[in-house]
């Protein structure tokens, strides 16, 4: 099958949509799934524009990829600039990274009111940027902002600034639809037009203003591109960038094309789910293929048809991109899901069918309640674990109070007061933090540390909070997702409550139980 290139620009363009905000921490983990998933490429940021992208450029080797090549984003030197001093081709080679994407302009009426220079400037510009990173060794990836605007305007000189690139070295040539407003048939047309006209690769770049990004794309790739640019999810500004979670299963499963491995298809919903997770967005329950609802059926005609023959209401199979059938009153939905958890999480456990069926009962009643366990996988063990008869936590909250009170100067000061059992002993303990979770945690642990002294390199990595219900004002739903480390490993547990202290209490007692349980088991 022919082999697609797949981009991945989900830590940049994707992080430009209104209310994601990624920490560095956020990037390197998602970074690291994107690897997994098989990207080829993954445009790490723009290096000068804000110090988490230089730091993010500066760790990523750390990570150790072993596919991806990291990639970093800019744009040609400014006009009337010689290249060798501009800020941000010096930028782009300080990344260090292997390739590097630069943008240049393609339609003449950004290069005469946004850069207020002449058409002969640009071309220049695109030649220079691209012949000075390509003599430093870096490969160059080619990005024709606006090129089907532009192509509409003045195709010739549309052309002309891809031919420019081509010969100043560029490996690639990609044309994007950077408004997102070209009709299919349009961009195809044009699109099959040029691949006639150039010897070097092509590739697509689509925005989704018109809601067409994917079905652009995938008439791309007919029309001759062997490289596809997108985020997960379809994360980007205004209405995001081509969905890479439709787009590759669409060219994988029902074009003949391949992108990723078939295995690494199968973790696609998972990683998914993990980026929004990662990003506190609410994942779209009805987002094709990697939706939680994508392959669910409630309709009693369809449901009836469902399990005489699966194909008759199901356009693929769900389990090829991690994802699974689910007949919504069925109580039969979702036992297969524990028991491979067991075996995933290598737990030395017997679960029949009965207590796999109540377990997934809890886990449904617990997600009615705001909890969401597809990013918190530590959550699910212990779930799994304490419904095993004979099983005893290594610690059990009795009760807490916190108080917050105002200095006299002006700051806000915490207490919590903790009485927590350890086998037949009861400790009551107090400690101060700089906020009501923080004084809860340093109490805990001021408790558990003399008993169990394991925890001590246990720390929080991040914290999230995420208003479920935002229309019950102060007294909405909260989930809290709490990321925790020892140092060697990290885990991720979720508690929710209306009370945000209790929510996070939840999380919190769970990521310390956890590691206590991972330590036993280590010791046998």
């Amino acid at each position: 099958m022919h082999k697609i290139q797949v981009y991945d620009t989900t830590l940049r363009d994707g992080a430009q949509r209104e209310g994601l905000s990624l920490s560095l921490d956020d990037k390197l983990k998602i970074a690291r799934h994107l690897d997994g998933l098989g990207m080829d490429y993954i445009e790490g940021g723009w290096p000068g524009s804000n110090p988490k992208d230089i730091a993010f450029f500066e760790q990523v080797p750390a990570l150790g990829l072993t596919h991806a090549t990291v990639t970093a984003f800019g744009s040609t030197r400014r006009a009337d600039t010689d290249v060798a001093t501009d800020i941000q081709i010096r930028a782009l080679l300080a990344a260090k990274t292997p390739a590097v994407a630069v943008f240049g302009k393609s339609w003449d009426l950004h290069v005469a009111r946004v850069l207020n220079t002449s058409l002969d400037e640009n071309l220049r510009m695109i030649a220079d940027s691209v012949s000075y990173l390509q003599s430093h060794g870096r490969e160059v990836i080619y990005d024709a902002e606006h090129f089907f605007d532009g192509y509409l305007a003045d195709p010739e000189y549309a052309m002309e600034t891809l031919r420019v690139a081509a010969q100043a070295g560029a490996v690639l040539l990609v044309l994007c639809d950077t408004n997102g407003g070209t009709m299919p048939e349009q961009l195809r047309e044009i699109f099959a037009h040029v691949a006639r006209q150039v010897d070097l690769p092509l590739g697509i770049h689509c925005h989704n203003d018109s809601g067409l990004a994917v079905a652009n794309t995938l008439l791309a790739v007919q029309a001759g591109a062997v490289h596809v640019q997108g985020t997960i999810n379809g994360y980007g500004e205004r209405c995001g960038n081509g969905d890479l979670c439709a787009i590759i299963p669409n060219l994988q499963l029902k074009l003949g094309y391949r992108c990723i491995s078939d295995a690494q298809l199968r973790s696609l919903s998972e990683v998914a789910h993990y980026v929004s997770n990662r990003a506190n967005l609410a994942p779209d329950p009805h987002q094709p293929y990697v939706g939680h609802s994508a392959f669910a059926h409630k309709g009693g005609m369809h449901v009836n048809a469902m399990l005489k023959c699966e194909e008759s209401f199901q356009h693929t199979d769900p389990a090829l991109v991690g994802n699974q059938k689910r007949i919504v009153v069925s109580e039969l939905a979702g036992r297969s899901n524990i028991l491979y958890k067991v075996e995933e999480f290598g737990m030395d456990l017997e679960i029949d069918q009965e207590e796999a069926r109540a377990l997934v009962s809890h886990i449904k009643d617990l997600e009615s309640r705001g909890f969401q366990f597809e990013g918190a996988d530590a959550s699910v063990e212990l779930l799994i674990r304490r419904s095993k008869e004979g099983y005893a936590p290594p610690f059990e909250l009795i009760d807490f109070h916190i108080l917050v009170r105002d200095k006299e100067n002006g700051i806000m000061a915490s207490e919590a007061m903790v009485k927590i059992k350890v086998g037949d002993d009861v400790m009551l303990t107090a400690a101060d933090g700089n906020g009501p979770v923080n004084a809860l945690d340093q109490a805990v642990r001021k408790a558990l540390l003399p008993t169990y002294p394991q925890l001590a390199p246990v720390h929080l990595i991040d914290y999230k909070v995420r208003i479920l219900d935002g229309d019950a004002g102060t007294a909405a739903l909260t989930r809290v997702l709490i990321d925790s480390s020892d140092g060697e490993r990290t885990w991720s547990t979720v508690g929710s409550s209306s009370n945000i202290i209790e929510a996070s209490w939840q999380a919190l007692a769970d990521s310390l139980e956890y590691a206590l349980l991972k330590v036993f088991d280590s010791q046998g």
